[in-house]
């Protein structure tokens, strides 16, 4: 059966919408069976039109949908390059619409939430389940992050590095690529906090009581210490805003 063919089951022209989504999906088939592999081009538009007897703006909208769901990577002037498809970028994809829901302090607050009760409950996972490597990375990383106070930049990448051992730890992929998304989201509040060494001990303190509790395995002492440490970050969050509601 050609194109045409699984466009309206009679052959006949459908729309250009209709065309491209089944285009689209030809595509997306061929890029998860391994038909089109990771970093080839797509063949040419002129190709492509020819190969499922489709227009050009059903070609061009197949694109942008391919894109849109991250298995394919454009650029002005070159042909698509397919991407394999991850967590990473599904979360991105998904961070697009986030964005547009952090327009305020309730939207913020939403997703700080969600962080608060997944750090949680990897803070707990980790006092349980965490390898001596974790937590000789856990140590290294706690020790740059108190080398670093005092520099603003510095402090806040050495802080993110910290949480995202505990990502990581698990071994489940998702968890890695929300943490980024969060990095993300949140780094324009923490750029806009207060700042100051007093502020970067006080958080420094935070992480050492959780990798404390982390190493006596304690998963309960562990969860609540993360609790209290993101409950005071979401203080200074706050404050980036001109009014508390």
């Amino acid at each position: 059966m050609d194109l045409s063919e699984k466009l309206d089951g009679h052959g006949t022209a459908g729309t250009s919408g209709r065309r491209s989504d089944v285009v689209a999906l030809e595509l997306a088939r061929m890029i998860q069976t391994g038909d089109l592999q990771e970093g080839v081009r797509l063949p040419a538009e002129r190709e492509l039109m020819q190969r499922y007897g489709v227009s050009r703006t059903a070609v061009r909208e197949a694109i942008v949908s391919l894109a849109n769901r991250g298995l394919i990577e454009t650029r002005l002037g070159h042909r698509p390059i397919v991407r394999k498809a991850d967590y990473e970028i599904a979360v991105d994809k998904v961070g697009n619409l986030v964005g547009h829901l952090m327009v305020d302090r309730e939207g913020v607050w939403n997703l700080f939430e969600t962080r608060i009760f997944i750090e949680g409950s990897l803070a707990r996972w980790t006092a349980k389940h965490a390898r001596r490597a974790d937590l000789e990375e856990l140590r290294a990383a706690l020790d740059n992050n108190r080398e670093a106070i005092g520099d603003p930049l510095r402090f806040d990448e050495t802080d993110a590095a910290f949480h995202a051992i505990l990502y990581r730890v698990p071994g489940n992929p998702i968890y890695p690529a929300i943490h980024k998304a969060y990095v993300e989201w949140l780094t324009q509040h923490w750029r806009s906090m207060k700042r100051g060494a007093g502020i970067d001990q006080m958080n420094h303190a935070g992480h050492v009581a959780i990798f404390d509790a982390i190493v006596a395995r304690d998963p309960d002492n562990a969860e609540e210490s993360m609790r209290r440490h993101l409950d005071a970050a979401w203080e200074f969050v706050r404050s980036t805003f001109p009014t508390d509601r």
